[in-house]
């Protein structure tokens, strides 16, 4: 993907592989999030354990050019990542990370993040109409995320930008009762 300036004073761009450590860094900073519990499945103190090696294996295998995945940022003034996400392929025949069966080609769009004072500046769709792009330009058939179903921000952030509940339900693993939603956007 091409960068892409847009108003508001940042540019949204897939990674480059030697930037892990500002994928260290964004993802650190959104593990401390006050929602972090409901929006992500690890905890701050886990991806503060893991080595570089795990770090410079993440982002090269999701940077630009790479086929399976894309992490996508909206870097700003002297190049601070400001927000990001994720896209996924995953294939037909296959299974997901909750053990369900992958039906068709598609893109799972993980990771959202945007700093908090850049809430509500119209950044978080720019980064989902460029996760979009990519997912569709890779043949996604649908594009899906999964969103825990107390998350009233992102549910009302993913309903802005297209997406609606599947009726599909993924029971949270290790959390008594709790489950998330999956959420579409077919093509």
């Amino acid at each position: 993907m091409s960068p892409v300036s847009v108003p508001g004073d940042y540019v949204i761009r897939s990674i480059r592989a030697e930037e892990w450590p500002a994928v260290r860094e964004l993802r650190l900073r959104s593990l401390q999030d006050p929602v972090a519990h409901l929006a992500f499945l690890e905890t701050y103190e886990e991806a503060a354990e893991r080595p570089d090696s795990f770090w410079q294996q993440r982002a090269a295998g999701a940077s630009a050019g790479a086929l399976d995945a894309q992490q996508i940022i909206a870097a700003g003034p002297g190049g601070r990542w400001l927000g990001t996400l994720t896209v996924l392929m995953e294939e037909a025949g296959t299974t997901d990370w909750a053990g369900l069966p992958v039906e068709r080609r598609q893109g799972h769009v993980v990771g959202v993040f945007v700093r908090p004072e850049w809430r509500g500046s119209g950044l978080t769709e720019a980064l989902f109409a460029a996760g979009l792009e990519w997912g569709w330009g890779r043949g996604a058939e649908r594009i899906r995320l999964i969103v825990h179903e107390d998350n009233g921000r992102a549910q009302a952030l993913y309903r802005k930008v297209g997406f609606a509940p599947s009726g599909v339900k993924v029971p949270l693993a290790g959390a008594t009762g709790e489950s998330e939603m999956e959420w579409v956007l077919d093509r």
